[in-house]
């Protein structure tokens, strides 16, 4: 495993989890929304977000974390594996807001510099419409764009700390 693509609902942990297994397995790894944003929240175009991802997915090894949905097609062929954290929406929602409080001062090491940790009511209806919207648009884009793509589903936090022991006693 080179390309090892994180994915699940905000709050789900995908940050957290592909730190440990970017260290774990010794890849470089990428936070999409470092990547994303610009300092005060500004997004990039449609055209060089594109170009940016195909670059980022091209590489010979990663372990990437972010959802960004319109994208799914240049990375999931590039991947080797999906894992898909999609812990209950009721604990993402507690862990974002956790989050917001934890990082109120200073800023996340997956964001770009100028982007405080930030929550809002739009951003809070995400969070809880995921396994609704976004959760079967994943589910479909590896149906579409890579049938064969091996995926991890991780659907509660021992789920995640047993994967991620086996991925250390393989």
């Amino acid at each position: 495993m080179r390309r090892i693509l994180i994915a699940g609902s905000p709050g789900a942990g995908k940050s957290t989890l592909a730190r440990e297994v970017a260290r774990r397995l010794d890849l470089p790894l990428i936070h999409l929304d470092r990547h994303y944003w610009r300092a005060g929240w500004v997004p990039s175009d449609d055209a060089s977000w594109r170009a940016t991802v195909a670059d980022l997915a091209a590489r010979p090894a990663w372990v990437m974390d972010g959802n960004y949905g319109g994208t799914l097609d240049l990375r999931l062929p590039h991947a080797d594996l999906l894992v898909f954290c999609d812990l209950p929406r009721q604990l993402c929602l507690f862990r974002v807001l956790r989050r917001r409080w934890a990082y109120r001062a200073a800023g996340r090491a997956d964001l770009p510099p100028g982007c405080p940790e930030r929550v809002d009511l739009q951003f809070l209806r995400y969070v809880w419409r995921y396994p609704r919207q976004s959760r079967p648009r994943l589910l479909r884009g590896v149906r579409t764009w890579a049938p064969e793509l091996p995926v991890v589903r991780l659907r509660t936090r021992a789920e995640v700390r047993c994967w991620l022991a086996a991925l250390s006693h393989p």
